[in-house]
């Protein structure tokens, strides 16, 4: 994900790296809360290989990259298959020793998972296509929020894509005085990740006391402000957003007509 992190600094050009911040966050919302509410494996898996192929050709994203972005979601995306899957009570499909996998189970942790992976595709697609200027600028522009809110929103993404950075520091300063195995590489035990992590936590908090300061001390929040590169609301964004959710609607639609759609009701069923 630091190579993600990274990319969202200076995005390659690309069709969704044209589009408008705002109009691009605004997507991500609806799709994802839309994604939420549904729990059938077929109507995620379809929406995932569209939001796949718009990861691919909209932000023109390496398939390498595409690959390795999704290693955090689908780790969470098993995790949460198999948790329903030797959890919710069904109809029992196996039996592995003391387990009892069940296909009610098998339906709902599937159709979990992969809108686990729709959202990370659209979390990628969102990242690597979003300078965080411009979407402090846009936020500020378009969606009419103050610019403490806004510069709160990129000081929060400037730390966030740091933290990559951070982390490989302090984990090479305490490897240089933490005890060497056998093999004389460095230990890993839970007690030094720990460790690590709480240092991690104190930069963040003493960095983010820091910026708060520097933008008090510059006149966040002083007015009239004027904006250096206005990022304006186009008619291709427009075009995008009703092009993405008729997308959305269609493939709901269509689901509810084969008699595929299922919603909340079935955690209950």
């Amino acid at each position: 994900m630091t190579a993600l992190l990274a990319a969202g600094e200076d995005p390659r050009p690309s069709l969704l790296a044209r589009r408008d911040p705002t109009a691009k966050l605004l997507l991500v919302l609806v799709v994802t809360t839309a994604v939420v509410l549904v729990l059938d494996p077929v109507t995620p898996l379809v929406l995932w290989v569209l939001a796949l192929v718009g990861l691919l050709l909209g932000a023109r994203v390496p398939v390498r990259t595409a690959a390795r972005a999704h290693v955090p979601f689908l780790v969470l995306a098993v995790g949460q298959l198999t948790v329903n899957l030797v959890t919710r009570p069904g109809e029992v499909i196996a039996t592995p020793g003391p387990l009892r996998l069940t296909a009610e189970g098998l339906e709902v942790g599937t159709a979990i998972a992969l809108r686990t992976l729709v959202i990370g595709v659209l979390a990628v697609a969102f990242i690597t296509t979003t300078s965080p200027v411009r979407l402090m600028t846009s936020l500020q522009q378009n969606a009419r929020l103050s610019p403490r809110v806004t510069y709160a929103i990129l000081a929060g993404y400037r730390m966030l894509q740091e933290m990559p950075r951070e982390w490989a520091s302090l984990r090479a300063a305490h490897a240089v005085r933490a005890p060497l195995r056998p093999d004389g590489t460095p230990t890993r035990s839970p007690r030094v990740l720990l460790g690590a992590a709480f240092g991690l936590l104190v930069v963040s908090v003493r960095k983010g006391e820091r910026l708060s300061q520097s933008l008090e001390s510059r006149g966040l929040g002083l007015t009239p402000r004027t904006t250096w590169r206005p990022s304006p609301w186009t008619r291709a964004d427009a075009v995008l957003v009703v092009v993405v959710l008729g997308v959305l609607v269609a493939v709901l639609a269509t689901s509810a007509a084969l008699g595929v759609l299922a919603g909340p009701a079935v955690l209950f069923g």
